[in-house]
């Protein structure tokens, strides 16, 4: 059972937000500040899931929905009254967030190996899309605040967090157009943003 198990609940925001700042480290005071929506999804999103089931609570009382409550407090398994519909929420989500984290972490290796070696990276998970780490983050929240565990915090938080890091993306793409001028313009044609183009040229074919 979930609720009320406090300690869990900030040992896992703790743990979270490491691994968020580790891997999207923000660098100035604009990107802390558009860093902190991600952190206020963090925060209320794992204290509902292990403290207090708040979604539901607020859903049957300001709602008048007729939820029969079980062990958990999962609102998928309130709403279809079984478990099974969590699991197959937590499996789905789940796929999707190991997914994303996995291509926040290779993005993060792919532009700190080339900024070592003082050149514009377009290959590997940058030839896909220009910003892997962001949309690996974008699957993230999908995944574990959309599908595996909904709650109001999370479905109001989720286009916040993606239009924070949407003008954060932009920006950046402004710093390299400054620094590598026509060759991350070309870059930039051929590999869109966050959403993989499957069958399309990359720059470095182009």
């Amino acid at each position: 059972m979930h609720v009320g198990m406090w300690g869990l609940a900030a040992l896992v925001i703790v743990a979270v937000s490491w691994v968020m700042y580790r891997y999207l480290a923000p660098s100035t005071w604009k990107e802390w500040a558009q860093a902190g929506a991600l952190q206020a999804f963090i925060i209320a999103f794992y204290a509902e899931m292990y403290g207090f089931p708040l979604t539901i609570y607020f859903l049957t009382r300001f709602f008048g929905l007729d939820l029969v409550w079980s062990e958990g407090g999962n609102l998928w398994t309130q709403l279809f009254g079984t478990p099974v519909a969590h699991l197959v929420a937590m499996f789905l989500g789940y796929a999707v967030v190991f997914s994303g984290a996995s291509l926040v972490a290779e993005g993060w290796r792919a532009v700190h190996q080339a900024r070592r070696d003082g050149r514009l990276v377009t290959d590997g998970v940058y030839a896909v899309v220009r910003h892997p780490q962001y949309t690996g983050l974008f699957m993230i929240v999908i995944g574990e605040g959309l599908i595996h565990w909904p709650t109001i915090v999370s479905v109001v938080a989720a286009p916040v967090i993606f239009g924070a890091y949407t003008h954060l993306a932009k920006r950046e793409e402004r710093q390299m157009i400054a620094q590598y001028g026509d060759d991350y313009r070309r870059y930039a044609r051929h590999v869109p943003m966050f959403v993989p183009r499957f069958g399309a040229t990359t720059a470095r074919e182009a």
